[in-house]
């Protein structure tokens, strides 16, 4: 073959090769696209079926919490009601719907889900509020609702024999536990960027969130009373605790002056009164018992000579130390702390109690012209008003109040006392601050500074933007039963960046017109500290929040000269009032560069007035 031919050979082989390469190719490309289709297919598929999975999980977990919120309410109920079967069926099918929740978000393709861009962050924040739920009901619904079912809440009220406190003391670590995981499930949901996530997930988590922290105040509270009662109740050996019966007749700053003391002895959660007596029988203390120089300041040295004084300042705890100091010194007796309350907080009790007979025959004849049975109703105007009309005596006073407030411990040691209403009159009378507490004990003291049962002026228990408006008597006599006050916020704004606040304090002397000569003079105190019988001075002392200044102090639209000082880093401005029958006043405290910018919250000393009568919501104006 020549070379010419063999050359186009060469070619034509050349060309069929390719040829056939170019078809090799082609059927390649064909099958890709074709395994590219049924991959696609396939994935398209797929997503579509992990879409749906993750929409039915999604429709799963809502309604799984939601059904398990809905159960919450008849919990509350159950515990409330002392139903302690219902309660364990209320928190176990709660359990049943957070448990399936809690499964449904954490699937394998939940747990993909949650590290995709964009809607993985919600995927995973659903998946934490499903675990917190879950927790919350196996680790704090449950080891409760144990405690619960073990206390006999009737044994609980105090009786003759005292009560059995071991059981509560028992539930105290089951109790801390549940307060401890609502701590953490709080602190886990808070540190959960909502910034972006979808509203459909944000806003149930905030409200997740709020009812956690509602929760986590209660169960803080039941776990520090689980801590501290049976100890402070004498669970392992006797307290005594200095009682001070504040008569809002004369106000101070924590309520009224205490004339009426006596020592309460708890042994086991049996209640007896000891030694009672009254402040004026511990006469002056010289010198006197030593106060810090700020408060020393703006209440004089007055509060630490008399035991009628040392609540001129409203911190309870400066008050009760100086008190159990005084005690000491005129008994030689140590003890372990100082409880207040006043006769409103009485009538509270006496509701739970019902009605009181007065049965001491001396004191039955002193009070011969008074009601010879005490009630809720009667109580109040008995003990501030009757008592000083039909007693001429003020030592036969004290010996009334003195036997009233034995008449109604006695009562509360009877054992026929309705566990609930005692709890819910307790509570009343510690919300409206006419109930106190203080405990010489360090870690006990920590513990009850955390609450508004302490009367603290500072640390925890303080809102940031308290305002506080306290009462003490100038007129040296027992006029306040007749004073009517309110007390309201009526400016709340900001100017450059600072807050300004306006406290308006009204005050009216109800007291008859010929009040001077139809009142005794007891009561009146006839003019003997220069203020005209039946005229009532009033030395009204304003607390802003810290870091806050009282710039002006305004009286019937007239701005009048005030006392400025500070108390723990809170502003305190002082002004006086004096009213004769019938008139009235009003005070505005306007304080300023306030950097707290939230709900003002207002403190108003306890008076014969329940506090719902006193403090007004606010009503408040524009900045000029």
């Amino acid at each position: 073959m020549s070379t010419k031919r063999k050359q186009e050979q060469v070619g034509r082989d050349a060309a069929q090769t390719d040829i056939r390469r170019q078809g090799r190719l082609k059927a390649q490309r064909r099958r890709r696209v074709l395994i590219a289709g049924v991959v696609s297919s396939t994935v398209v598929v797929l997503l579509l079926g992990a879409a749906a999975w993750l929409g039915s999980k999604a429709l799963s977990v809502k309604s799984e919490l939601q059904a398990a919120t809905e159960i919450v309410p008849r919990l509350k109920v159950a515990l409330a009601s002392n139903d302690a079967a219902g309660a364990e069926a209320a928190v176990q099918s709660m359990v049943k719907h957070t448990e399936s929740a809690r499964t449904a978000a954490s699937d394998p393709v939940w747990r993909f889900a949650a590290v995709l861009p964009f809607l993985g962050p919600n995927f995973e924040a659903v998946s934490e509020v499903a675990t917190t739920a879950d927790d919350v009901a196996q680790l704090g619904a449950v080891p409760l609702v144990t405690a619960f079912q073990s206390l006999d809440w009737k044994a609980l009220t105090p009786t003759s024999t005292g009560m059995d406190l071991g059981p509560l003391k028992a539930a105290a670590p089951k109790v801390q536990a549940a307060a401890h995981t609502i701590r953490e499930s709080a602190e886990r949901l808070n540190n959960i960027d909502t910034s972006s996530l979808l509203p459909q997930v944000s806003e149930p988590l905030v409200d997740a969130r709020d009812q956690l922290a509602s929760l986590q105040g209660d169960l803080n509270s039941a776990s520090d009373v689980a801590a501290l009662a049976p100890d402070m109740l004498g669970a392992d050996s006797p307290r005594k605790y200095l009682l001070l019966m504040q008569n809002n007749a004369e106000s101070r700053a924590t309520g009224g002056i205490p004339g009426a003391l006596a020592v309460l002895k708890v042994d086991k959660g049996k209640l007896e009164l000891e030694s009672q007596t009254s402040a004026t029988a511990l006469g002056s203390f010289v010198p006197p018992v030593a106060v810090e120089d700020e408060q020393r300041a703006i209440y004089t040295a007055r509060l630490g000579k008399f035991m009628q004084d040392v609540n001129l300042t409203p911190d309870f705890a400066t008050s009760a130390s100086t008190a159990r100091a005084m005690w000491e010194k005129s008994t030689g007796e140590q003890l372990d702390g100082v409880l207040s309350l006043d006769p409103v907080a009485l009538s509270f009790i006496l509701e739970a109690t019902g009605p009181v007979e007065v049965k001491d025959p001396i004191v039955r004849q002193i009070g011969r012209d008074l009601p010879q049975e005490l009630t809720g109703k009667n109580v109040v105007q008995t003990l501030l008003s009757d008592a000083y009309a039909k007693i001429e005596e003020p030592k036969d006073q004290d010996v009334y109040f003195a036997g009233a407030a034995n008449e109604v411990f006695s009562a509360l040691s009877a054992g026929k006392t309705d566990a609930k209403k005692l709890l819910e009159a307790l509570s009343r009378g510690v919300g409206e601050r006419r109930i106190l507490l203080w405990s010489n004990s360090g870690d006990e003291q920590a513990t009850i500074g955390r609450y508004t049962l302490s009367g603290s002026i500072a640390g925890i228990s303080i809102s940031p933007a308290q305002f506080g408006i306290y009462f003490n008597d100038g007129t040296g006599a027992k006029m306040d039963y007749w004073m009517k006050r309110t007390v309201q916020v009526v400016k709340d704004c900001t100017r450059d960046g600072y807050r300004e606040v306006t406290v308006r304090v009204t005050s009216t002397n109800t007291a008859p017109a010929d009040a001077a000569t139809s009142l005794p003079e007891y009561v009146t105190g006839d003019g003997a500290f220069g203020v005209p019988a039946g005229t009532v001075q009033t030395n009204v002392v304003a607390y802003g929040p810290v870091l806050s200044n009282i710039d002006t102090v305004v009286k019937d639209g007239k701005q009048i000269p005030f006392a400025a000082q500070r108390h723990s880093q809170r502003a305190v401005g002082t002004s006086t009032v004096r009213l004769a029958p019938g008139e009235s006043t009003a005070l505005d405290f306007n304080f300023g560069h306030i950097v707290q910018h939230t709900e003002p919250n207002l403190v108003v000393t306890p008076t014969t007035q329940l506090s719902t009568d006193v403090i007004h919501a606010a009503d408040t104006a524009r900045c000029e």
